[in-house]
């Protein structure tokens, strides 16, 4: 990463013209407390913890949403939220290197494809919109959920009361805090998918926000249908220079997406990030 990508990536993330969008690697050094194992995130270790460590059949290994599909299917759907409620709203982990330096400049927009709560743990101590993604319901057409938190509580509140000033959480794949809420079956993510295209698993005044905005990809894989699908709909209306995808040793088929949808390749992982910040904050 050259000192002038790393100077207008940085300059634009705290103008707040960047926006943090996090994968499974923005938690690479996030580790159980009890036994040291790491926080399960990415999706072949969210399998494995599923299945009780034990690999699945090769084709439900190719990607969570499918095996989590295979395991409704077999268990019923209660089944994955409780194990997603298990992985991340009792199990308790280390802070993520990542989620500590968001903690320091709190971003006015986070989007956070990870089901864990240390982004909401980072803003804590101060008011924030928070968006959860939701899918199969039937009262009504909308895919998220919005929650005003106090600095103590959470309350769902409707959109038109949403305090623009405040900053905005988007955790579109859910999480377990207020209430559990994930998106994790082919299920629910064609049914989220299908809702985000035609508009309505986004609010009216992020979709107002996000205009113009460029993006920075944070341990985000792009060699999967489901992970392109969501980031595709969720970052559009940004600039034409989408932002930048920090990606060691990317596929031919990241390269391509990439490229065809704006974005900037960087090759580097979250840990190289972090040491740029790190050493860019030294040298001031």
């Amino acid at each position: 990463m050259s000192n002038t990508v790393f100077s207008e990536i940085l300059s634009g993330l705290y103008d707040n013209q960047v926006i943090p969008y996090l994968g499974p690697g923005a938690v690479f050094d996030a580790k159980s407390k009890l036994t040291q194992e790491p926080m399960p995130a990415d999706s072949n270790s969210l399998i494995l913890a599923m299945n009780g460590g034990k690999p699945m059949a090769p084709k439900l290994m190719y990607e969570f949403p499918r095996a989590a599909m295979n395991q409704e299917l077999k268990r019923g759907r209660n089944y994955v939220s409780q194990f997603l409620d298990k992985t991340y709203g009792q199990i308790q982990y280390t802070r993520a290197s990542m989620h500590d330096w968001l903690k320091e400049w709190r971003p006015k927009y986070v989007v956070d494809v990870n089901r864990d709560t240390q982004l909401q743990d980072s803003y804590a101590d101060e008011e924030h919109t928070l968006i959860v993604g939701v899918a199969r319901i039937v009262a009504t057409a909308f895919r998220f959920k919005i929650y005003h938190y106090d600095g103590s509580n959470y309350f769902e509140i409707p959109q038109e009361q949403v305090d623009k000033n405040l900053p905005i959480l988007f955790k579109p794949m859910g999480t377990p805090k207020p209430e559990s809420n994930y998106i994790a079956s082919d299920a629910d993510y064609v049914d989220y998918i299908t809702e985000l295209m035609g508009g309505f698993a986004i609010p009216d005044f992020l979709k107002d926000y996000r205009k113009g905005k460029k993006y920075l990809l944070l341990g985000l894989p792009l060699n999967r249908d489901s992970e392109r699908m969501v980031m595709s709909d969720i970052t559009y209306g940004a600039d034409e220079h989408r932002g930048w995808f920090l990606r060691k040793n990317p596929t031919d088929k990241e390269k391509r997406f990439s490229a065809k949808m704006g974005f900037e390749l960087i090759n580097a992982d979250c840990q190289d990030f972090l040491q740029s910040v790190q050493a860019s904050a030294v040298a001031a």
